[in-house]
């Protein structure tokens, strides 16, 4: 270890115990997060200011303060299947009716497809109105080497249609799934998790003495788990202030002007689906500024980690504890959300791509057939996508090749991806928790409503 960089680790650690001063009643943990956030990129950027030019400095640096931000985002994905399992099963006992559940996985998974479709018209309009083709992007050294991997890669999906898709979310082996082994491992944890609950009502029913002790035992497994979620959450603010580091300290400031246009556009359809949500959450009756205001350290978290999956815990906790959402219904958006209908990932970003590749094929971006099936392709293909950094990579290796599209192209933009990632998935963790706020309206009455946190419009 350099001298340079052992100064910079002293200042980073100074800066954590900064931030452990400001624990306690009066400082919120949303604003400890936002301290943690500002922090890392005054930290992240005075790097590349001081050592400009000193690349090996910063790369070291990088090496050791990473450790705090990968530790912090192994403890989330260290609970993500027990909380998982755990939560489904317990939804489904205290719902006590299977009809109930299948209206509110109605309701999520409906309210998820419907904005991923509104996503991709987002994706399509706007990549018109500022006319983007896979023409203007740079193609550097990186790129087309990138460009090979992809190729290779591609021949793994390549034929995946819906009916393999469903295939793969019924799981075969529960203990090789609860180690996430697969794109598709959260959602048969979560089928899991009901049909265990199912059978657990099931035995309820047939010996009633039974009943009291399987539920006093799911609801002592659940305290635990949540106890734990809050344990790791306590920690927020020191991921948050070692992963935005690492964002902004890493960033490449040429790459990033190269393709600023795309970047830009990217930006321009997230904040329109952001208004999408906030005008959906408005007619639904919710106070949308109350709303974001007790959602931002979630929405925070996903930016800075770029993994839907890995903010499943802190989703759900936020829905129950601060929004008013049952338990029942965050589980299940929470869960489904990571996978299923992502706005930014499985919306926006394919239907991008494939607006921009379309005139290089003969196609007219602005026909209706095209704009039709380019979205009944997208809906279709938003099932399943991994809810972690490269979902919309996979979701493009769907799409494309549904269109006729080339896959390569999303090599040309990998230079930035990671910028435009933390939006996205930003976007794709709202759009769950959305569903979750508007599912829980539709269906008041059918699950537990905790009694903190209302969202009602005031008078």
């Amino acid at each position: 270890m350099s001298f340079h960089v052992a100064i910079n680790l002293i200042v980073f650690v100074g800066l954590i115990v900064f931030l452990a001063r400001l624990r306690g009643p009066n400082f919120s943990l949303s604003r400890q997060i936002l301290a943690g956030l500002l922090a890392g990129v005054v930290f992240g950027l005075g790097l590349q200011w001081v050592y400009a030019g000193n690349q090996p400095v910063i790369e070291g640096t990088l090496t050791w303060t990473n450790v705090v931000g990968s530790s912090y985002v192994n403890l989330l994905r260290m609970i993500i299947m027990p909380l998982v399992l755990v939560m489904m099963i317990a939804a489904v006992v205290r719902m006590g009716e299977v009809a109930i559940l299948g209206k509110i996985g109605g309701a999520v998974i409906g309210i998820l497809i419907g904005t991923t479709v509104i996503a991709a018209l987002v994706g399509i309009a706007v990549t018109n109105v500022f006319g983007l083709t896979v023409d203007g992007l740079t193609q550097g050294a990186r790129e087309l080497a990138r460009a090979d991997v992809l190729t290779e890669r591609y021949a793994g999906v390549a034929n995946l249609g819906l009916a393999d898709m469903l295939v793969r979310f019924i799981p075969a082996n529960i203990f090789h799934d609860l180690t996430g082994s697969r794109p598709t491992s959260i959602i048969a944890v979560v089928i899991f998790g009901i049909l265990f609950g199912i059978a657990a009502l099931g035995v309820s029913k047939d010996h009633p003495q039974r009943g009291e002790m399987i539920s006093n035992f799911i609801e002592t497994m659940q305290s635990i788990i949540m106890k734990l979620v809050q344990m790791i959450m306590a920690l927020t603010p020191y991921g948050i202030l070692a992963l935005i580091t690492k964002v902004v300290a890493g960033s490449n400031g040429s790459d990033i002007l190269n393709l600023a246009t795309f970047v830009i556009a990217s930006y321009v359809a997230i904040a329109i689906m952001f208004g999408v949500h906030a005008l959906m959450l408005g007619f639904a009756g919710i106070n949308v500024f109350e709303y974001f205001r007790k959602v931002w350290p979630v929405l925070t978290f996903a930016f800075t980690s770029r993994s839907s999956a890995a903010t499943i815990p802190l989703n759900v906790e936020t829905q129950v504890q601060q929004l008013s959402v049952p338990t029942s219904v965050a589980n299940l958006s929470a869960t489904f959300g990571a996978t299923i209908g992502q706005n930014g990932c499985a919306g926006i970003y394919p239907a991008m791509l494939a607006v921009m590749i379309a005139p290089t094929m003969g196609v007219d971006p602005l026909s209706w057939s095209f704009i039709t099936g380019l979205v009944a392709i997208v809906a279709v293909s938003s099932f399943g996508v991994a809810g972690v950094g490269g979902g919309a990579t996979f979701a493009a290796f769907i799409v494309l090749p549904a269109m006729g599209f080339p896959v390569t192209v999303a090599a040309l933009l990998i230079s930035i991806e990671p910028l435009i990632d933390m939006a996205r998935t930003a976007l794709n963790v709202n759009g769950a928790m959305t569903s979750g706020v508007l599912t829980s309206r539709l269906l008041k009455g059918l699950a537990e409503v905790p009694s903190r946190g209302s969202l009602q419009e005031s008078a």
